[in-house]
């Protein structure tokens, strides 16, 4: 059964603000790594406008940075799942849009056979940590207080605990926290 991971960049006071982060070639590393032992990234339809509006461009254009291009190659080749009620269509490649149930989606894809699933929409974190469908929530912390923005876990209404199976320190000082859920 394959795991779905939620695998998201944050703040250290919980924003998710990608502007406010600190890419640099040793997490974009982490990253590609990431994406190697996946085939199926999971979108909202925000994080996927984002996404979709900046990565095709690099893969057309890339930087000269490694890590960089690889990352753009290899998110424009993943599968890709976006859920929406207001899109009509999805343009990037190996993208599909679902307009109904997380749940039964989700359910479906974890039953094939394949790599890791990641969801990395904070919204659609949430939905699925309601629900119970994380295996595995892979938080990576930067060292930057934003002082505002959109909070990971907002909208909570139930006390979820986690345990921590290990963690990754990099040398700009971001930290991924692997937790998984613990059973109630």
């Amino acid at each position: 059964m394959r795991k779905l991971i939620a695998a998201i960049n944050m703040t250290l006071d919980g924003f998710c603000d990608h502007t406010a982060m600190i890419a640099d070639d040793e997490l974009h590393q982490h990253y590609n790594e990431l994406l190697r032992n996946a085939d199926t990234l999971i979108y909202g339809r925000i994080t996927y406008q984002l996404m979709e509006s900046y990565w095709p461009t690099v893969v057309k254009n890339p930087t000269g940075n490694k890590p960089t291009d690889e990352f753009a190659v290899l998110i424009d080749n993943i599968s890709k799942i976006v859920f929406s009620r207001t899109l009509k269509n999805v343009d990037w490649k190996n993208a599909k849009l679902v307009t109904g149930g997380i749940k039964e989606e989700v359910l479906k894809l974890k039953q094939q056979e394949g790599k890791n699933i990641f969801v990395g929409s904070p919204g659609l974190i949430v939905a699925s940590m309601q629900l119970d469908l994380i295996d595995e929530y892979q938080l990576c912390v930067h060292p930057v207080i934003a002082g505002n923005g959109l909070p990971l876990f907002k909208n909570i209404n139930d006390r979820k605990i986690l345990k921590l199976i290990k963690t990754k320190t990099f040398s700009s000082g971001q930290i991924t926290l692997y937790y998984e859920p613990t059973k109630k």
